[in-house]
């Protein structure tokens, strides 16, 4: 029997190949932002300080007087970019208004505000590149879904797609900054939706694996926390329920704190004086510890190397948790979710050691308590628990120690729910209320 032509595509698989080139152009755009947004703050950063290669190594080469002024004009630079911007944005297109991008993937809404989106990413520039105690990767993340947010309204797609678009940008966007695809998913999954419509699944991967390919290509192969393998023990298990109950207690705390940071801070009109007021804050703490500039990361890659004097690492964990709650609080514009990886970290690292030097055979290597830590911290901070396993693990390619991070972050999500602290990105419920 002759060869039969192949029958033309149906119109569903038309639709849905067009929503996979879409997904892959996502990815694309949102490692894009990554890396811009990444040099952008480099650019901040020299010209505020004179230096590059990290706002800490940067704090460090400043004398202490310095660093207040730095985070002082960084701050209300910030404020100023704020309070102009306000108007700016409220005189754009009638009837869009400013929504979260978690927010409007949970309310089913795939437009963003194209100008509260660029005054926000100017405001963190400068809060962020001066030495606020926040995190780049949040702007990155909403970068990446205000990208996909215009290519969903500029392609001739149907509704559901559109929206389908947007949570591949937020996906996208955490894979890139975070060197973590799986996790990225999982994010998407357990915050931003908790649940994943049927023919969202395949795009929200494909996204996420292209951004996070194109990072492993334009900048390195590697995970964003390098450290030696670290060797699973019998002690690491009852540490990670342990530490689980100590991190859940802290993750609860700092909601708290926040909470009331934030609070105090808006009773205070003006926006620049109010991040101004936390520039100074956090400007002074600058000066006796520089370390808490910045998101952390150079500090965490720090301590999961093994050799920082535990006492050190408790004095940092400190500055930092009262920075990071008053830079938060304040209202710069950041992220808080690698500062909460940072206090996990540092906090697992102490405990490890403090638990050492009481009973040496009760407590397991100290660079595993960290990783274990962040899982834990992150998972009460977050209410996300599986998002904080795979991202942690992921993060740091230490997949052998997942049974006690597995303990870990049960105890310290049920420890932080327990207590009825709201998390750090809301309820998925509420975004369907």
């Amino acid at each position: 029997m002759p060869d039969q032509d192949p029958s033309p595509p149906s119109a569903a698989v038309w639709r849905a190949a067009r929503l996979w080139i879409a997904a892959a152009l996502i990815g694309v755009l949102a490692a894009s932002a990554t890396l811009a947004f990444h040099w952008l703050i480099g650019a901040v950063e020299w010209l505020a300080t004179g230096a590059s290669g990290g706002l800490v190594a940067a704090a460090m080469k400043l004398p202490p007087w310095r660093r207040v002024v730095v985070a002082v004009a960084g701050s209300l630079a910030a404020g100023l970019v704020l309070h102009w911007g306000r108007g700016w944005a409220a005189r754009g297109p009638a009837g869009v208004v400013h929504i979260d991008y978690i927010d409007a993937a949970r309310q089913g809404k795939y437009v963003l505000n194209d100008r509260t989106t660029v005054v926000r990413t100017l405001s963190a520039l400068l809060s962020v590149g001066t030495g606020a105690s926040i995190g780049r990767e949040g702007p990155m993340v909403q970068l990446a879904a205000w990208l996909a947010s215009r290519a969903a309204q500029l392609l001739p797609l149907p509704v559901e797609q559109r929206i389908a678009m947007l949570v591949c940008g937020i996906a996208a966007g955490i894979g890139s900054a975070y060197h973590a695809p799986i996790a990225a998913v999982v994010f998407v999954l357990e915050l931003a939706l908790g649940f994943f419509p049927r023919q969202t699944v395949a795009p929200v991967l494909l996204a996420s694996a292209a951004s996070s390919a194109l990072i492993y290509w334009w900048v390195e192969p590697r995970p964003l926390y390098v450290m030696p393998p670290v060797p699973l023990v019998a002690t690491s298990l009852w540490m990670g329920i342990a530490e689980g109950a100590i991190c859940g207690g802290l993750g609860w705390l700092f909601l708290k704190l926040l909470d009331r940071s934030r609070n105090a801070f808006a009773t205070i009109a003006s926006l620049p004086l109010r991040l101004g007021l936390g520039g100074v804050l956090v400007g002074l703490l600058s000066a006796a510890i520089p370390e808490v500039w910045g998101n952390g990361y150079s500090v965490v890659s720090r301590v999961l190397q093994g050799d920082s004097a535990w006492s050190w690492v408790a004095l940092i964990l400190i500055a930092k948790a009262a920075a990071t709650i008053l830079s938060a609080g304040s209202g710069a514009i950041g992220g808080v979710f690698t500062p909460t990886l940072f206090l996990g970290a540092t906090s697992g690292y102490v405990v490890s050691n403090v638990v050492a030097t009481i009973d040496p055979s009760l407590s397991g290597d100290p660079r595993a308590a960290a990783v274990v830590g962040m899982a834990a911290v992150l998972a009460a901070v977050t209410h996300a628990p599986l998002m904080a396993i795979v991202m942690v693990l992921e993060m740091t390619g230490q997949f052998q120690l997942a049974i006690p991070v597995l303990f870990a972050s049960a105890v310290a999500y049920a420890i932080s729910t327990h207590f009825g602290a709201r998390p750090l990105y809301g309820n998925p419920i509420e975004g369907h209320a």
